[in-house]
């Protein structure tokens, strides 16, 4: 457990959210990790970011939550459940009672206390919540790092792979255990 408080987004943290997006998308890793650019990001208007807000506050099928330090946010991490039959942000048919774990970012100046571990714990918690049974995540293979820490998190490779905009995507899951 470390030092943080995580929480699922609140509808009017539109702000707070763009301002953590932009921080992520500033990270070294941030031209593997994220399907989007720091300036695509920034270009969006407040009403996207504030729609965003509402929509991860408040769905059944998409939650956003933070870790906050003080009054710092210092990571985040996306759950999404796509919809039976859908296809996902890489064009997949994705089996029901999955979800799928996406956006995830700690601060350098707070990794390695135990915050990804809250903030997967959260997620796992609403997906569960949800009717979920497994957790699964796309990792760019090269992105060593993520990996290790996904794996210390108890993610497996399931040998799925997919070529994104970024490069060869690694697929990694969780089984969601009750109790």
């Amino acid at each position: 457990m470390s030092d943080a408080q995580v929480r699922r987004v609140h509808a009017t943290d539109g702000e707070r959210l763009r301002a953590l997006r932009l921080e992520a998308l500033r990270d070294p890793a941030a031209g593997i990790a994220f399907l989007e650019t720091h300036d695509d990001a920034a270009a969006h208007p407040r009403d996207f970011w504030d729609a965003r807000a509402i929509g991860a506050a408040l769905s059944g099928s998409a939650a956003q939550f933070i870790a906050e330090v003080g009054p710092s946010w210092v990571g985040t991490v996306t759950v999404l459940i796509p919809e039976p039959d859908a296809p996902d942000y890489f064009g997949r048919i994705r089996d029901e009672g999955t979800a799928l774990a996406v956006a995830v970012y700690v601060s350098p100046a707070h990794r390695g206390r135990g915050i990804l571990d809250d903030l997967f714990a959260a997620a796992s918690e609403w997906a569960l919540n949800q009717g979920c049974r497994e957790l699964l995540l796309d990792v760019h293979q090269d992105n060593a790092r993520a990996q290790a820490a996904y794996a210390r998190l108890g993610f497996v490779p399931t040998g799925g792979t997919i070529d994104g905009q970024n490069g060869r995507e690694l697929e990694m899951a969780r089984g969601l255990a009750v109790g």
